[in-house]
């Protein structure tokens, strides 16, 4: 396992509440170019792919608007999976897809997305929360064990908040927690107050708490904090490792974002979700997910 002492030792300290950072996040990933093996670079890489898989769905759902390029995967990739899989059907000839760099998960997604687009089937789970689902489902197979614990303390805590969301304004949450791991699947069926859960997660007790939270903008601070003391724990004896290299990139994104979001801002996307659920409107579930994508 490759160690970064030079980097690490160098790196300014960045606290929770800091409003002035050293790097910015896309700043930070290339500098993080020049030191990272191969190896390495995959996993950094992984957390980056909620880009591509954000380019990817604006391009499969609209078509004709122009390509966005900020991602790995360039819009004629994208393009040639799509179409390659339209002419399917057409063709009677399966779709063989050369593109290795994709991950597993965006043929099978984009084969169910033209399927239901065309036979005009409605759902009431978005197709944001649909690709996430999978992203995390994949990020979560890693063997890295930390990348693969983060992106599930991730879904988990998503998971829960939106389990008590629906619970308090009785919405069926059958229909909004997304992954298929054993506490997705609890959150679907447990009425027990901790969903059964207590036992298994040693975090619960702290989000339930965090759900209580009124100041919306408030609990979404905390909810972060409780991720940064995570990340802190699971990089205690791993100083000089990758995981603390992918710990500092995480608080970084972290801090980048609250220096963007206000109170108010907090407030409203909150009130629009919730006027969504209650409407069950897919689009301004998915006009919100797009403008608060943590």
């Amino acid at each position: 396992m490759s160690k970064y002492y030079y980097l690490i030792a160098g790196l300014p300290n960045i606290a929770y509440d800091d409003s002035k950072l050293p790097y910015t996040v896309f700043g930070f990933k290339d500098m993080l170019d020049v030191y990272l093996t191969d190896d390495d670079k995959k996993l950094l890489d992984l957390f980056f792919l909620k880009i591509d898989n954000k380019i990817f769905l604006g391009q499969i759902q609209h078509p004709d608007y122009d390509p966005d390029t900020g991602g790995r995967f360039s819009y004629d990739e994208f393009n040639e999976l799509i179409n390659g899989l339209k002419r399917e059907k057409e063709e009677e000839k399966p779709f063989i897809n050369k593109n290795k760099r994709f991950p597993p998960f965006y043929e099978p997604f984009a084969r169910a997305f033209l399927e239901a687009t065309e036979k005009e089937e409605k759902t009431v789970v978005p197709w944001e929360d649909r690709l996430s689902a999978l992203y995390y489902e994949y990020a979560m197979k890693n063997k890295n064990e930390f990348v693969a614990d983060w992106f599930e303390l991730n879904l988990n805590i998503n998971n829960i908040l939106t389990a008590l969301t629906c619970r308090k304004y009785k919405f069926d949450r059958a229909n909004y927690i997304v992954g298929n791991n054993a506490v997705a699947k609890q959150l679907r069926t447990s009425n027990a107050r901790d969903f059964d859960l207590g036992d298994s997660l040693e975090y619960l007790p702290t989000v339930l708490r965090l759900a209580e939270e009124t100041d919306l903008y408030q609990r979404e601070k905390k909810v972060d904090l409780l991720k940064w003391q995570w990340l802190d724990d699971r990089t205690f004896a791993k100083v000089f490792d990758i995981e603390s290299v992918l710990a500092y990139l995480l608080k970084l994104e972290m801090s980048e974002r609250w220096t963007t979001l206000d109170k108010t801002t907090g407030e409203q996307a909150f009130r629009q979700l919730v006027g969504a659920m209650k409407t069950g409107s897919d689009n301004a579930l998915e006009e919100f997910k797009r403008n608060n994508k943590k």
